[in-house]
C-alpha cells in the first residue's frame, strides 16, 4: 500500500477513533470533572507514546529535541488539552454529532485561513469559491446537528 494509502487509512481510523473519544470522554468527565478527564486522557496519551516511542526506538532523545524546538511547534499539545477540554464538556450536552459537526466546521475555516497564509511553515493554498461553499456548507450542517 502507498504512503498515501496508509496516511488515508490512519486519518479513517483517527475519525472513527474520534467519535469513540467524545462519548467516554464526555461520560468520564460526568463521573470524575471535567478537568480531572482532561487531565487524565493527556496522561494516559502521554504515557501510551511514550511507551511505543521506547518500544520503537529504545530512547526518549527525541523527546528533549522535541522540547528544544522552537515554541509554537509544541502548540499541537496545548490545542490537543483544548480539544479534550471541549469534548468532554460539548459531548453529553449537544451529543456526538453536533460536538463533532462544530468541532470540524471550525477546524475546517481555520484551517483555510492557516493554508491561505502558510502559517506554521505549511504551504500556502488559495482560497477558492469551492472551498468556501464546502465550509459554508460545513457550518450549516453543523447548525442543523445543533436542532433536536
Amino acid at each position: 500500500m502507498s504512503s498515501t494509502g496508509v496516511a488515508a487509512l490512519l486519518a479513517l481510523a483517527a475519525g472513527f477513533g474520534g467519535a469513540v473519544q467524545i462519548a467516554v470522554q464526555g461520560r468520564l468527565g460526568d463521573r470524575v470533572g471535567s478537568i480531572e478527564a482532561v487531565a487524565t486522557a493527556s496522561l494516559i496519551g502521554g504515557v501510551v507514546a511514550l511507551t511505543v516511542l521506547l518500544a520503537a526506538r529504545r530512547s526518549l532523545a527525541g523527546v528533549g529535541e522535541a522540547l528544544g524546538s522552537p515554541k509554537w511547534m509544541l502548540l499541537g499539545g496545548v490545542m490537543s488539552a483544548l480539544i479534550i477540554l471541549a469534548i468532554t464538556v460539548a459531548g453529553p450536552r449537544i451529543g456526538i454529532v453536533a460536538t463533532t459537526a462544530v468541532l470540524i466546521a471550525a477546524q475546517f475555516s481555520l484551517a483555510t485561513i492557516i493554508d491561505r497564509n502558510g502559517w506554521f511553515g505549511v504551504e500556502r493554498i488559495a482560497v477558492t469559491w469551492p472551498r468556501l461553499l464546502g465550509i459554508a456548507l460545513l457550518f450549516a450542517g453543523a447548525a442543523l446537528t445543533l436542532r433536536r
